[in-house]
């Protein structure tokens, strides 16, 4: 039985995990690897990319700073999120707001120092994307629309530093990353409709507190319109393996968002509609792997 200080302390853990957002680090982290393995560097071998230490620390510098991100991001966005998430706000403040600025700088001091082993130019790749995420948590998630789009682009950054690290310029490559990016941004911008209460409260000016729910519902689907182009290229044009079934299983998901997007009304519904990208967004992780199965069942071994 845990007596009541390692209760406290377990707790405090947990509070610390929920702020970092630990589970959705630990996909990130996993995406960089099987993206390196199965897309990005396709002719090494699988065990050379795996244990390069240089792939290594630049993974593990990505999900330190994304930590910090998510650290100082909840640690001005406190007030909002006890009026749209109360329950994970209530965890949340289990850790107080000096102990999370404290973290949030030693991650970065520690990214920026395993950054140096790479190279200076990690170095300052890093430290502009610490910058990046600050400047977006502090001022630019408050200005319609350029908010949504900063905050993909910072979320497709931890892909782009290891496709600069392998130097693929593949046309497919390209061609993932827009089918992603647009799949964020449109997931980004639902989150505004799921979090008008809060918003509204602490004053940010997003697009459907400027111009109503409906424009921002307009948006939304050409989005997903949008994000329907690279998935037919992929499925029709490239070769990706068993990943097609994927991306036509993504195709069925965004048609079913499309019909249920006019008719959400709620945050309950909102929040349906953000499960179902994130669900394409974290099922895509693992749909990497139907790239070449010949990879996942021999060139391991």
């Amino acid at each position: 039985m845990l007596n009541r200080k390692n209760k406290l302390l377990l707790l405090k853990v947990l509070s610390l995990f929920s702020v970092v957002r630990g589970y959705n680090i630990l996909v990130i982290a996993l995406a960089q690897y099987l993206a390196a393995i199965y897309i990005l560097a396709p002719d090494l071998p699988a065990r050379s990319v795996a244990l390069d230490i240089n792939l290594f620390l630049l993974v593990f510098v990505s999900t330190l700073v994304i930590a910090s991100g998510y650290i100082i991001n909840n640690f001005y966005d406190a007030e909002k999120d006890l009026i749209n998430k109360p329950a994970k706000s209530m965890l949340d403040r289990l850790v107080s707001q000096r102990f999370k600025l404290s973290a949030y700088f030693i991650l970065n001091f520690i990214a920026v120092f395993a950054a140096s082993y790479v190279s200076f130019r990690a170095v300052l790749f890093f430290s502009a994307y610490i910058f990046g995420i600050w400047l977006y948590s502090h001022k630019l998630k408050k200005v319609p629309l350029l908010g949504n789009f900063v905050s993909a682009i910072l979320a497709i950054t931890p892909f782009f530093v290891v496709f600069v690290y392998y130097k693929n310029l593949e046309t497919v490559i390209f061609v993932h990353a827009l089918f992603l990016f647009l799949l964020i941004l449109a997931r980004e911008m639902i989150k505004d409709l799921e979090n008008i209460p809060g918003d509204m409260a602490q004053n940010y000016k997003t697009i459907p507190i400027i111009y109503g729910p409906k424009v921002s519902k307009i948006a939304i689907g050409i989005l997903v319109l949008l994000t329907l182009i690279p998935s037919l290229l992929l499925i029709f044009k490239f070769d990706i393996g068993y990943m097609d079934y994927f991306f036509i299983s993504c195709v069925a998901l965004l048609l079913l968002f499309l019909v249920l997007l006019p008719r959400a009304t709620t945050r309950k519904h909102y929040i349906w509609l953000h499960n179902i990208l994130k669900f394409i967004i974290v099922s895509g992780v693992f749909g990497i792997l139907l790239i070449d199965v010949d990879l996942v069942l021999n060139r391991i071994l």
